[in-house]
């Protein structure tokens, strides 16, 4: 019979420790480095990657990553999280970027995650190319022709996973210095839905499997050899507790 705490609920706030970018090689020769109940991973080994805190009200981390294509670093958990036997999941972060240029952001699930964190989804022109086998998540690319516009992407449902960026779109535009709050839900059955700033942009029937287990993830990675970065404000994910195991 189920009994006691019924639900994860993973929480940041940002108001205390931090790895600072000077000593992330040091961490980098590990397994990675834990941030509250997040996991911090990606090219760790570089003197410009890392997470540091900011000196703002609430308290805030920069996600720093380094000058190599495709190369970056992200917060994230592990896969643990089943949509049929622990849905609805969500994830909701609260982002902002110094810049729109140079940079590919990825805010939602994905069952790829490892140390060496790569981009879930890689995009050129107007075309997404889904390199994790099941994800749900915002996208922001500046490869892309609307390049300062957050993306509705998806793969592994029995919805084909859209490669066409104009398809994705969500009509928002991100603007640099100012604060969006994204929100990802997936239903037991599937069904994503991705809200910004409170107002639902994009429903999606059956967007990923419903059986393959997912992890959150908060990344950013470069384009050029210029590095590029994100400000996350808080991180909260959260999910129903599996009582069948």
């Amino acid at each position: 019979m189920a009994s006691g705490p019924g639900k994860i609920n993973l929480f940041a706030d940002f108001t205390g420790p931090e790895i600072p970018i000077a000593i992330a090689v040091a961490y980098g020769a590990s397994a990675g480095y834990y941030l509250g109940p997040f996991s911090v991973k990606g090219d760790l080994a570089e003197n410009d990657t890392g997470v540091v805190a900011l000196a703002v009200s609430n308290g805030a981390v920069r996600i720093s990553n380094n000058n190599e294509n495709g190369k970056g670093v992200a917060l994230t958990t592990d896969l643990v999280f089943s949509p049929s036997l622990m849905g609805t999941l969500t994830l909701e972060a609260r982002v902002q970027m110094q810049a729109l240029t140079t940079r590919s952001l990825f805010i939602g699930f994905t069952d790829a995650i490892a140390n060496d964190v790569a981009e879930p989804v890689t995009s050129t022109t107007i075309t997404h190319t889904l390199a994790a086998s099941d994800l749900c998540g915002f996208v922001l690319d500046s490869q892309l022709t609307a390049a300062a516009v957050w993306h509705a992407c998806y793969n592994g449902g029995t919805t084909t996973g859209q490669t066409v960026s104009t398809s994705t779109t969500t009509g928002v535009t991100a603007v640099a210095g100012e604060w969006d709050v994204l929100r990802i839900e997936i239903d037991t059955n599937g069904t994503a839905r991705y809200y910004i700033n409170g107002n639902l942009e994009s429903t999606v029937v059956e967007a990923v499997s419903t059986t393959v287990l997912q992890g959150s993830l908060v990344g950013a990675f470069g384009t050029t050899t210029t590095a590029a970065d994100m400000d996350v404000d808080y991180i909260h994910v959260t999910a129903n507790r599996d009582w069948t195991r």
